[in-house]
């Protein structure tokens, strides 16, 4: 269940946060948060990651399914235990239905966040994205943490056989 609240607080942050964009600001309104660093810009996303596959509704909306589907599966048969792993699905899960929500009912994403990331300028993206990315990371680092068990564990039983 604690993951699962973890995904509902990521949902509602993401969703009152477009819906304050949407409310306030005109498209391509840009708010300087941090000088040539951070700003609040209005922006819609028909596609994904960068604008690839604009238009394509309905395949974001299979593959949402399925993802959601298997990240509610993982939940619930792997993250038992594993607060690490629990976590970073909760996020990705999360992330997943945050933009979900958008292209069902807006027919496109809701992007604000725009960074210039030494001197680069990032495509724009929302809280669900960020979910999905920091949720990946996590999974990351408790992969390589169940790798590291893995060889500490296969070491020891070694080392006693000698």
């Amino acid at each position: 269940m604690f993951y699962y609240i973890i995904a509902l607080f990521i949902i509602l942050l993401d969703q009152l946060t477009k819906w304050l964009i949407v409310k306030n600001m005109e498209l391509g309104e840009s708010i300087q948060i941090i000088e040539n660093f951070l700003y609040i810009t209005s922006h819609r996303n028909r596609g994904a990651a960068w604008g690839i596959l604009e238009g394509q509704m309905w395949f974001f909306y299979i593959i949402t399914s399925i993802v959601v589907v298997a990240l509610v599966y993982y939940i619930q048969k792997e993250a038992k235990g594993k607060r690490l792993l629990g976590t970073s699905l909760a996020f990705m899960l999360g992330g997943a239905i945050g933009n979900f929500i958008d292209r069902i009912f807006r027919g496109e994403v809701v992007d604000f966040i725009n960074t210039y990331i030494f001197g680069y300028d990032f495509p724009i993206f929302n809280i669900a994205d960020s979910a999905l990315v920091i949720g990946v990371g996590i999974l990351m680092l408790q992969m390589l943490r169940e790798e590291r068990e893995a060889k500490k564990k296969a070491y020891g039983e070694n080392n006693t056989k000698n």
